[in-house]
C-alpha cells in the first residue's frame, strides 16, 4: 500500500470510530458519518445512480454504464440498524454491481430508535417483492449486506421461506452482525484489537434501540439461532480482527450443517466491513471482486 493510501485509510479509520461514539446523541452520529461518506468515499464514474420507491420504500438503483442486466442485487446496509444511509454505502454498492455486472437495489430501510425491529425487516420483505413484481425472477435476484445489514439479510431470507415465497439465488453476508445476544467468545478475545469496535462506545450498543421490547435470542433478530434449511448458496467475509469473527464462524457451521452451500473467508488482518475502503485497500478491492465472481456463478 503507497504512503499515501495509508495516510488516507488510518485518517478514515479515525474519524469512522470518532463519529460512531455515544458521545453523540444518534443523529450526530448519522450526520458525522453522511458527511463523511461524502468527503471520503467516492461512487465510481462508470454507474448511473437513480431514486425509486422499491414497495414504498426510498431507494437508488445503482447500475453498471455500458450494458443491460435482468441481475439484480438487493443490499441492505449496516450500521447497527440506527445509523448509516444511502450516502455511506453508495460506493460500495456501486463496486459491487461493477464487479457482478448486476443491478443494485439499494434501500433506505427505516432505522430504530424511531423505528425498532421489525420495521427494518419489513422494509426489506417488501423491496424484494416489489423487485420480484417488476418481473425479476428469483433466480435472477441475490440478497447481501454487511453489519447490521448482513443480519438483515439473513433475516430476509428466513421470512421469505416461512411464508413460503421464492428465495433469491444467493445471500452475500460482510461482517454480518447475527447474534444480538453477543454470546460469540470473539467478542471477549478480539477486543483488544478490533480497530472498529474496541472501545466501549460502538454501534453494536445499538442493539437495545432495535430491539425494543423484543428477545435478543429471537431468530429474526439473531438469525445465528433460526432454522437455516433450505437456504440459498451463501459466502461470508469476515475479518480476522473484529469482535464479530464468531458471528460469522458459527453461522458457517449451522448453515453447513442445515444442508446450505455456505462458504467462509477469513481475511487476515482486516477490520469490520473493510470492503468500504476499496478506494484505498487491495484487500478491500479483492474481496469484491470475489463478492462479484459468486454472485455471477449463482445468477447466470
Amino acid at each position: 500500500m503507497t504512503s499515501l493510501r495509508s495516510r488516507i485509510l488510518h485518517q478514515t479509520l479515525h474519524q469512522v470510530t470518532n463519529a460512531i461514539n455515544f458521545r453523540f446523541s444518534i443523529q450526530e452520529q448519522r450526520t458525522r458519518l453522511d458527511g463523511l461518506a461524502r468527503r471520503g468515499i467516492r461512487t465510481p464514474k462508470n454507474v448511473t445512480v437513480s431514486t425509486t420507491r422499491a414497495g414504498g420504500v426510498h431507494a437508488e438503483w445503482i447500475d453498471p454504464v455500458g450494458f443491460t442486466t435482468d441481475k439484480v442485487i438487493l443490499y441492505l446496509h449496516g450500521g447497527g440498524y440506527c445509523i448509516c444511509s444511502l450516502d455511506t454505502h453508495r460506493g460500495l454498492a456501486a463496486r459491487l454491481a461493477l464487479a457482478s455486472c448486476a443491478r443494485v437495489l439499494i434501500i433506505d430501510y427505516r432505522l430504530a430508535p424511531e423505528n425498532p425491529f421489525p420495521a427494518g425487516l419489513e422494509d426489506a420483505l417488501a423491496a424484494y417483492r416489489w423487485v420480484l413484481a417488476q418481473g425479476i425472477p428469483s433466480t435472477q435476484i441475490a440478497i447481501g449486506g454487511d453489519s447490521a445489514g448482513g443480519g438483515l439479510a439473513l433475516a430476509t431470507a428466513v421470512s421469505l421461506r416461512e411464508e413460503g415465497q421464492k428465495l433469491p439465488a444467493a445471500l452475500f453476508l460482510l461482517s454480518p452482525w447475527t447474534d444480538l445476544t453477543f454470546s460469540g467468545e470473539s467478542h471477549r478475545t478480539r477486543k483488544i484489537i478490533d480497530p472498529i469496535f474496541g472501545g466501549e462506545s460502538s454501534s453494536l450498543n445499538f442493539g437495545p434501540a432495535y430491539l425494543g421490547v423484543h428477545d435478543p435470542a429471537n431468530p429474526l433478530v439473531s438469525p445465528l439461532f433460526a432454522d437455516l434449511h433450505d437456504l440459498p448458496p451463501t459466502l461470508i467475509h469476515v475479518g480476522s480482527d473484529e469482535i464479530l469473527l464468531d458471528d460469522s464462524t458459527r453461522l458457517e457451521e449451522r448453515l453447513i450443517a442445515a444442508g446450505v452451500d455456505a462458504r467462509l473467508e477469513i481475511w487476515e488482518g482486516m477490520w469490520h466491513v473493510f470492503q468500504i475502503f476499496a478506494p484505498y485497500l487491495p484487500e478491500a478491492q479483492q474481496a469484491i471482486r470475489e463478492i462479484g465472481d459468486f454472485i455471477s456463478e449463482q445468477i447466470v
